[in-house]
């Protein structure tokens, strides 16, 4: 079996490339991290003067676009491992040199399980890799949910996913506000809807809102790299943190 004796990372934010960069050396102590590369520009640049290294770890955004440009720019063999907050490149993913894609925030185990199939699987052709309909069984559930069955009075009542604005927490407690403005409590946590939510249609712009596209009114920008929403029905401003920002506005402009 081969051993990755090397491996190029490909990040924007150094909070993720610190975290990864701690999990590789604990899954592989020996591994030579040749570099952390935060654009598109710079990683043309790093092809085109070095050689390859045994794999990449990529981030799909990066701070000057999507990584998928690099491959039209550079000339890259290596297998690749790519990563990002959302699901929805996935399929693209499989277009290119992948091995795997994983899920932010990495776990150890799933980076780990990630170089074993890089390992096992060198003397073997990209196409034998699992196929797109494993991976996205894996990363998400098959269907999304449509509605909702909740207790109501002496019966129960549905609601449509399509008519919630937003959900959101607090004190331990889940709240779905409406389009028309009714809010109404939900057993799921945020951690569970944000699982069970069609991605193309709601974000989780931080631990408090879950928000539907159809309820931003208007984006402002706020200190620190954060974003400030206008909500329909909802008289707080709605702040996306200054870490999912990027991706934010990259899932309102897909």
């Amino acid at each position: 079996m081969n051993v990755i004796k090397n491996i190029l990372i490909l990040e924007d934010e150094k909070p993720n490339s610190d975290r990864i960069q701690r999990l590789m050396l604990k899954i592989r102590p020996d591994i030579e991290i040749l570099g952390v590369l935060p654009s598109v520009k710079k990683t043309v640049e790093w092809f085109s003067a070095n050689e390859g290294p045994d794999l990449v770890l990529m981030d799909i955004q990066l701070a000057d676009g999507v990584s998928f440009d690099i491959f039209s720019l550079a000339d890259i063999k290596c297998p690749v491992i790519f990563t990002t907050a959302y699901d929805e490149y996935a399929v693209k993913a499989f277009k290119y040199n992948s091995i795997d894609y994983l899920l932010k925030p990495i776990e150890k185990d799933e980076l780990e399980a990630a170089f074993i199939k890089f390992e096992t699987s060198i003397h073997q052709s990209y196409q034998q890799y699992p196929s797109i309909e494993e991976l996205l069984s894996q990363i998400r559930p098959k269907e999304y949910r449509t509605r909702f069955f909740l207790p109501y009075r002496d019966g129960y009542r549905k609601i449509n996913v399509e008519d919630i604005a937003f959900f959101y927490s607090q004190l331990n407690i889940s709240y779905a506000n409406l389009f028309s403005g009714e809010q109404v409590v939900v057993p799921q946590t945020l951690e569970m809807l944000e699982q069970e939510l069609e991605p193309k249609n709601f974000f989780r712009v931080n631990r408090q809102y879950i928000v539907h596209v159809n309820a931003i009114e208007k984006v402002h920008n706020f200190f620190n790299g954060k974003l400030k929403l206008i909500v329909k029905n909802h008289e707080q401003d709605v702040i996306v943190s200054r870490t999912k920002a990027p991706l934010f506005k990259t899932w309102l402009d897909y």
